[in-house]
């Protein structure tokens, strides 16, 4: 290929000829008048865009927090409904303990007179 390439007839053909003229670009109107515009799209703004984000990150972050409190709610509440049954217990115990005791104290006296 170079010792073609070195030859002194393709040598003096290939810098003799103008490289405008070897390539030439045309365009015609038949080919532009098939095109059609694009539709005009409306842009999502950014401010249109930030604004919807936020608002469903927000709402998203909202109501996790809402079911999280909701939750820690009812084992604390179920928690404080466990103690309350157990001091309400214990002070049945109490009662009766000091009913009992009560009784014994009217007995003696009884007894003494």
């Amino acid at each position: 290929m170079a010792s073609r390439l070195l030859s002194p007839a393709l040598r003096s053909r290939a810098f003799s000829t103008p490289v405008s003229a070897l390539r030439s670009f045309h365009t015609s109107p038949r080919m532009f008048a098939d095109a059609t515009p694009l539709p005009i799209r409306k842009p999502v703004g950014a401010f249109r865009g930030g604004l919807f984000g936020f608002l469903l990150g927000s709402t998203l972050a909202g109501a996790s927090v809402y079911y999280y409190i909701l939750e820690e709610y009812k084992v604390s509440n179920e928690l404080l409904t466990e103690d309350i049954y157990s001091l309400q217990a214990s002070v049945q115990r109490v009662h009766t303990y000091v009913q009992t005791l009560e009784e014994k104290l009217t007995e003696l006296e009884k007894k003494k007179k």
